[in-house]
């Protein structure tokens, strides 16, 4: 019962942060112009966006199984894939909680140790950063004045930056690591012997072999295409959408890259699904190529995110159904099997 309220309180408090951000940004905007705007899209290359992402979701579930199948499981790929969209679903109500969750589907369906698996959610993650941050590297060199102006524009992220860089945070986390290593060189001997050691270090050797799947994955090179291959679908679900409206049709290639990098972070942000910060985001990034924020870059905002929401969200309903209804079917179909030998032994016998 405590769990439950626990979860339902952090459901209310991200929904408040996602809800408060997205006010602020629309709090101004005449709801009619927002409709007319609305009225006027080409629907069909927001319809392609989606299968775009469907694309992208299919094959990060492909990915995450070549890196399970070193660990010695062979999890199945509707399983995998029902997983990775209910980890969407989850993230749209508490932001970053649908890692552990996917993990406990599989565990639950395909007898995967969570610790196994966060290993590979780890090594999935950095894969993710890095291929975002060659995209922003590409961005910074061939759009440095859009990315300075965004910062110009937006003081308040320039002074977080600044104060994440000051010389007395590094020196206070530099204290707490030299703290902790002294803490455990000092009573290492009882904390050796200790439960929660054991338990600790069975974890983090668990969590090192699915970190190690990387090295023992016989299809590397399989592994990197299907990375390149999520992100440009990503890249290209903002800039196909950017065909929608007359007024982002202009809008070049290395403008849809620019956006999506930035709208990329505002995913990052505590938020549930990127309510209001990824809006903030691509609005603010598109108004510095020309387009006018009341009510363009609102509805382009409000109409693109609304739609992968909506997607996310149905596919991850229907994929929660879905798991215990084909897994019972298949272990029915397992029980059936020694059930029918024993009676063709028994005719035979």
């Amino acid at each position: 019962m405590k769990s439950k309220i626990t979860s339902g309180i952090r459901i209310a408090l991200f929904l408040t942060i996602g809800l408060v951000l997205f006010w602020l940004v629309y709090k101004d905007q005449n709801v009619n112009e927002i409709i007319a705007a609305l009225k006027g899209a080409n629907y069909f290359w927001i319809g392609v966006s989606l299968v775009l992402a469907l694309l992208s979701h299919l094959r990060r579930a492909i990915r995450w199984n070549l890196l399970i199948n070193p660990l010695g499981y062979k999890p199945r790929l509707l399983n995998t894939f029902f997983s990775v969209m209910v980890m969407y679903l989850s993230n749209t109500a508490i932001p970053r909680s649908g890692e552990i969750v996917r993990c406990s589907i599989l565990k639950r369906y395909e007898k995967v140790p969570i610790s196994k698996l966060l290993g590979t959610v780890v090594v999935e993650r950095v894969m993710d950063f890095v291929m975002l941050f060659i995209l922003l590297f590409v961005v910074l060199v061939t759009q440095f004045g859009v990315v300075l102006k965004f910062i110009q524009n937006n003081p308040g992220i320039e002074q977080k930056v600044n104060s994440i860089l000051q010389i007395k945070y590094l020196i206070l986390l530099a204290a707490l690591f030299l703290a902790s290593i002294v803490f455990t060189w000092y009573f290492r001997k009882r904390f050796k012997e200790s439960v929660v050691y054991k338990k600790l270090r069975e974890l983090l050797m668990s969590f090192i072999a699915g970190l190690d799947t990387v090295r023992k994955m016989d299809r590397k090179w399989e592994f990197i295409g299907h990375s390149i291959f999520i992100w440009t679908m990503y890249f290209l679900m903002i800039y196909v959408t950017f065909w929608s409206f007359e007024f982002t049709q202009h809008l070049t290639v290395m403008t849809g890259l620019t956006v999506f990098v930035m709208a990329s972070f505002g995913m990052v942000a505590p938020s549930p699904g990127g309510i209001g910060t990824w809006h903030f985001m691509v609005i603010e990034t598109l108004m510095i190529y020309g387009i006018e924020k009341t009510p363009d870059a609102n509805a382009f905002a409000f109409a693109v995110h609304g739609a992968m929401t909506l997607l996310l969200v149905g596919v991850g309903v229907i994929s929660l159904v879905m798991l215990p209804i084909i897994n019972n079917k298949v272990n029915n179909k397992l029980t059936d099997v020694p059930t029918s030998s024993v009676k063709s032994m028994k005719k035979f016998g």
